[in-house]
């Protein structure tokens, strides 16, 4: 398996001109995320995840073992999480209350590239933590941050999320997992005793830590049937004493772990909830609001998993572009007589390459844009700033999740592509990223569900005025394209119908819900297709503008500025036009799809 070096050019580039990190800088809490400490950080990660995490990611392909209720991570697993807490990596984005460092989450997102890219496996442990850590910020007692927080923020715990079970997959209202009132039983009073079965729960078990923090949702004592009768609560491993140290083994086992497709490296758990006295539990946030509380987890994830699509399709491109170079294999049309070059100079190979590093780049445009737009919806000092920012947020979480890991899914079978009949040999490691990539548009919620949520509560919620506002904002910014050049102009020729493409099929999931919800159910992924293409081809475009400033300003990084300007045209002019076909399906799919029988599919 080739090495992975974090593209920081790149990275950074897009945290200044996409993301807008001078100004996020800039908001209450961020003013050490000056340019020279980000650099610094970056460069420091990058060496992390190439030398530490990219050289395990193949022996986590092997798996983990069970036995006896006991999680063993592969090879080099373990040890790699020791160093990541003790560098600090694992605290970067949270309150320095609890003994976090304080970056804006953007930062935070760019890391979490590096992180997945050098070992999406380990990186899904760190991954749950943080939505851990965000759910009991937000809804946890004092009492139970000053438990929980520090040691989950540190790293020197890890935390999950436990929503599904057999039964309950997308409707969490058919949850059976319940809590019992202990009275002044097991907890010592004031808390709960929970019993059922939990499937599918990342990290569930395993040997990094002394304790492991589970969020469950669960039916509350006497709560209503379905989704309305959930509440929040947090079981440990192992309880906790008053004064931090460990206590008595909870009643909470890991049962099984699942034999998977890819992320080998990553154990998905079956855990079971009092299979004698009950797990011992204390609840979090209010009685009956568990869906809510659980929300501030789950978009949290959402948009990590919309950066594991990103970090699993950098290093599937930089996996293939290096076999593309010293694969040598046919000759190349125009090429001198006896000229023996490589794969990468033929057409069809420089075609998928290219359509790999423009949908990497168009994934980590959209995650590090929303990821900015977080930043300021969470510290702007405007308040009407703040709502708009996180309306904003709002209706980009679900794009980002699905389009970002469709692309990474796609990326990564073209680069099995671009390595031919040895793509489809393990020895290669092309297939791996492929398998493990397939997972990321299931979890947290599938795609199917991130489009429902976009077209029904983010869409037709707010008449799409988010959408149109961000519509408006796209069309005042390609203002500044101007006539000079080539490219410049064209990119604006190709993205104004583009953006006229977005409004009509977002009026058309207007119209439609109103006549008949299931029409614009119908025609949700393409819609949703349809915003991700658009607006990460915008967001190229933008950073193209900010390239050919640079260079006329006199910077001297010409190449890298001239490829940014060539990757925006290229998707402008082959990726770009995909958004005719998605606004076609969107206009005319829905009659069609819903006429078919069910019974005959």
């Amino acid at each position: 398996m080739s090495a992975y070096e974090a593209p920081l050019k790149e990275i950074l580039f897009a945290l200044e001109e996409v993301a807008g990190l001078s100004e996020v800088a800039e908001l209450p809490g961020y003013k050490e995320a000056g340019a020279e400490t980000i650099a610094a950080i970056f460069e420091a990660a990058g060496t992390f995840s190439g030398e530490v995490l990219a050289p395990i990611n193949k022996e986590g392909d092997r798996g983990c073992t069970f036995k006896d209720g006991q999680v063993t991570t592969a090879p080099g697993f373990r040890d790699a999480y020791q160093r990541f807490v003790a560098d600090g990596w694992n605290a970067v984005a949270f309150d320095p209350e609890f003994g976090g460092q304080g970056m804006p989450w953007v930062v935070t997102t760019a890391l979490q590239e590096i992180w997945n890219s050098g070992s999406v496996a380990f990186a899904a442990c760190p991954m749950l933590t943080q939505a851990a850590v965000e759910a009991l910020y937000h809804h946890g007692t004092e009492a139970q941050k000053a438990k929980y927080l520090p040691k989950l923020v540190s790293g020197e715990w890890t935390g999950t999320m436990n929503l599904t079970e057999p039964q309950a997959g997308t409707d969490l209202g058919a949850i059976r997992t319940r809590a019992e009132d202990d009275g002044p039983g097991k907890s010592g009073g004031g808390g709960y005793l929970l019993k059922g079965q939990k499937i599918f729960i990342t990290h569930g078990e395993h040997d990094f830590v002394p304790n492991i923090i589970h969020m469950v949702l669960a039916r509350h004592p006497g709560g209503p049937a379905g989704h309305k009768g959930l509440s929040l609560f947090v079981a440990p491993k192992f309880l906790v004493n008053d004064d931090g140290s460990l206590g008595a083994r909870n009643d909470v086992t890991c049962v099984s772990i699942e034999h998977k497709l890819g992320l080998h490296g990553s154990p998905t758990c079956v855990m079971a909830y009092g299979e004698k006295d009950g797990a011992v539990a204390e609840l979090v946030g209010d009685p009956l609001q568990g869906l809510p509380h659980m929300f501030t987890m789950m978009n949290n994830a959402r948009l990590t998993v919309g950066v594991q699509g990103l970090g699993i399709a950098e290093r599937a491109t930089q996996h293939a572009a290096a076999y593309a170079r010293m694969r040598v294999q046919s000759p190349v049309v125009g090429a001198p007589a006896g000229a023996s070059l490589p794969i990468l100079h033929h057409a069809d190979v420089r075609r998928n390459l290219a359509t790999m590093r423009a949908l990497t780049q168009g994934a980590r445009a959209l995650a590090y844009f929303t990821a900015g737009a977080l930043d300021r919806a969470k510290k702007h000092p405007d308040a009407a700033e703040r709502k708009r920012q996180q309306a904003l947020v709002d209706l980009m979480i679900p794009i980002v999740k699905a389009w970002s890991t469709d692309q990474g899914v796609r990326v990564s079978s073209l680069g099995v592509q671009v390595h031919g009949g040895a793509g489809f040999i393990e020895q290669t490691g092309a297939a791996q990223f492929y398998r493990d990539a397939r997972i990321f548009p299931i979890y947290e919620g599938t795609n199917g569900i991130q489009a429902i949520d976009l077209v029904g509560r983010k869409i037709q919620r707010d008449e799409g005025r988010a959408m149109h506002d961000l519509i408006a904002i796209m069309s005042d910014n390609l203002k500044a394209f101007g006539v000079q050049g080539e490219d410049l102009p064209a990119l604006h020729d190709r993205l104004m119908p583009a953006l006229q493409r977005l409004g009509s099929g977002t009026d058309y999931i207007l119209m439609a819900g109103k006549t008949d919800p299931n029409l614009a159910l119908a025609v949700a992924q393409p819609y949703l297709n349809l915003c991700g293409t658009v607006i990460a081809g915008w967001l190229l475009a933008k950073s193209a503008l900010a390239a050919s400033k640079r260079l006329a300003a006199g910077d001297s990084d010409t190449g890298f500025l001239k490829g940014k300007i060539a990757m925006a045209r290229f998707y402008a002019d082959n990726i770009l036009a995909e958004s005719n076909g998605h606004l076609s399906q969107i206009n005319g799919g829905a009659k069609s799809l819903l006429a078919i029988d069910p019974e005959t599919l």
